[in-house]
């Protein structure tokens, strides 16, 4: 059916204008309100403004101006229809089979500092989504467009099809507006929820993503997954990025550069590098330099750095880009990419997936995260913080020159996976990076003793093959690394047998969050080995 009468009305005006023209050259009636009505007029362009359409002016400082029986008649009414159809001409109503419409900017509002209430009620659209949600209910009937990038999709479908559009194209585009609107509700609702006021429960809780996109699989083969964009997301994330090279991502690819740009973002405003291996960073640095970040990082775990993901907090130069050659990555995210370095990339590996972040790497933020369950969904604040406090309640005072490698480990530690277990060095003057790590045991001493510890001394083993040792016996080398090292723990130690574990190993100086009711043999324990213990009042388990 061809397209007699269209109804534009857009905050944004972007590419609206070649569209109205367009319509208008193939004999389309175009209906329209306030400043589009205006600037098509400007533009030479014929239009009726929808209060002589409706007979009834505008009111309200333009708060009503298309809720009105004869707009929505038009839009709703269901052609072919005998008993609408009688009723469209007993009442003189005409119809409107094309509507386009997009929203008063009501996101770009709140989003701005310092924005008043008032402000913010005003940019809730309501006639508009009334008529995006009237036209997509009818869409088997009326075409409609919210987003300027279908503008040409519309045109190109009309001209091929005598001026109509065909069924499939009004049903895509009527799902897109259902989604649109529901998106803008959902952003009403959270930043009204954040204002207070909703009494002693928890707010109501409303999240649209969209941008939806299959993947080739899930986690594993038989499991069909997608990926969806979060619109509201402020900051740097690994949902918004241009892929510049490479293979689609993968859903485990997702998942790890979310681990690896969150580590990431602890050291932003340094060169520093982070490597994920099935979400646990196992290899984390800042250096002086990108490139010499990237060596002391991928030295923490050279074997599970194999197929890693990694996440750099500055653009990558050609020097580092050098520092891949002959390793196998499955991608690497950053702030942006040197020409040549860029080059270099493309070059190494057809499947290397390259990708730049949209927005700069800042430090870690306010927040939310969501995790599903089955039947629920668990919301909670993001884990923002480091250190609450700074205790040191052993006989052995906690050298301040140690500080910074402890902060370092902490802020390290947050994104290894419970029980987590960090040992860290400080492989350059006042440049840190992991020197072994335990994750995810289901007990706090095994991180300790069969995975942190050992993992280090493998790496001090090779550290020492490669400088030499600077004239010390290997046994001693290592006793040195391990005893200039810090021991982090993501939560409190229940019992003594962590400390045995890491004095075993050589542990001079251990950090963890404190408040168990045994801190006291804790403690104890430290003091008959020697070893200088901080409390930092600050859990950072990851489940």
């Amino acid at each position: 059916m061809k397209i007699a009468r269209a109804l534009i009305s857009v905050w944004d005006k972007t590419g609206v204008l070649d569209f109205a023209k367009a319509l208008h050259g193939m004999g389309v009636e175009i209906l329209s309100t306030g400043g589009t009505a205006k600037a098509m007029r400007e533009a030479g362009l014929p239009v009726k403004d929808v209060s002589e359409f409706t007979g009834f002016p505008e009111m309200l400082d333009g708060r009503v101006k298309t809720l009105h029986p004869k707009v929505h008649a038009g839009i709703l009414h269901i052609r072919g229809n005998a008993e609408h159809e009688a009723t469209m001409a007993k009442h003189g109503l005409q119809a409107i089979d094309l509507v386009c419409v997009n929203l008063y900017p009501f996101e770009a509002t709140v989003a701005k500092p310092g924005v008043t209430r008032e402000v913010a009620i005003e940019n809730i659209d309501i006639g508009g989504p009334t008529m995006l949600r009237s036209s997509a209910k009818n869409m088997d009937h009326v075409t409609v467009v919210t987003d300027p990038a279908d503008y040409g999709r519309v045109l190109e479908c009309m001209r091929a099809n005598g001026g109509g559009t065909t069924l499939e194209l009004r049903r895509e585009l009527g799902f897109k507006v259902f989604a649109r609107t529901a998106e803008y509700d959902a952003a009403i609702s959270a930043w009204l929820a954040a204002q207070g006021g909703t009494g002693d429960g928890a707010p109501p809780f409303v999240k649209v993503a969209t941008g939806g996109v299959k993947l080739r699989y899930g986690e594993n083969p038989h499991q069909a997954a997608a990926f969806y964009r979060d619109p509201s997301c402020a900051g740097a994330s690994i949902a918004h990025t241009r892929v510049l090279h490479g293979k689609e991502m993968s859903f485990n690819n997702y998942l790890d550069g979310e681990s690896a740009l969150e580590t990431a973002k602890e050291f932003a405003g340094a060169p520093a590098v982070v490597i994920i291996k099935h979400n646990n960073p196992c290899g984390c640095a800042t250096a002086p330099t990108l490139e010499a970040a990237f060596e002391a990082a991928w030295a923490g775990d050279p074997v599970s750095a194999f197929g890693s993901v990694i996440a750099v907090t500055q653009p990558v130069d050609l020097a580092t880009a050098e520092r891949l050659k002959g390793r196998f990555v499955e991608a690497l995210i950053a702030p942006g990419f040197a020409p040549d370095a860029l080059d270099l990339l493309k070059k190494k590996s057809k499947d290397l997936r390259i990708l730049e972040l949209e927005k700069p790497v800042t430090p870690p933020g306010a927040g939310r995260q969501y995790r599903q369950i089955g039947g629920g969904l668990l919301v909670q604040e993001r884990d923002a913080g480091a250190i609450q406090h700074w205790v040191v309640p052993t006989e052995a005072p906690f050298p301040e020159e140690k500080r910074k490698l402890a902060e370092f480990g902490v802020r390290v530690c947050k994104h290894v996976k419970s029980n987590a277990i960090v040992l860290v060095r400080e492989h350059t003057a006042g440049c840190y990076a992991v020197l072994g790590m335990g994750a995810g045991q289901p007990n706090r001493v095994d991180s300790v003793g069969k995975l942190a510890v050992p993992r280090a001394r493998e790496n001090i083993k090779l550290l020492y093959e490669t400088t030499g040792g600077y004239g010390k016996t290997p046994g001693d080398f290592a006793a040195e690394v391990m005893a200039a090292s810090v021991l982090i723990s993501d939560a409190f130690f229940p019992f003594p047998d962590n400390i045995e574990q890491a004095a075993q190993a050589g542990v001079k100086y251990i950090v963890q969050p404190g408040g168990s009711v045994r801190d006291e043999a804790v403690i104890a324990a430290c003091d008959r080995f020697g070893i200088a213990m901080a409390f930092t009042g600050m859990r950072h388990f990851l489940h």
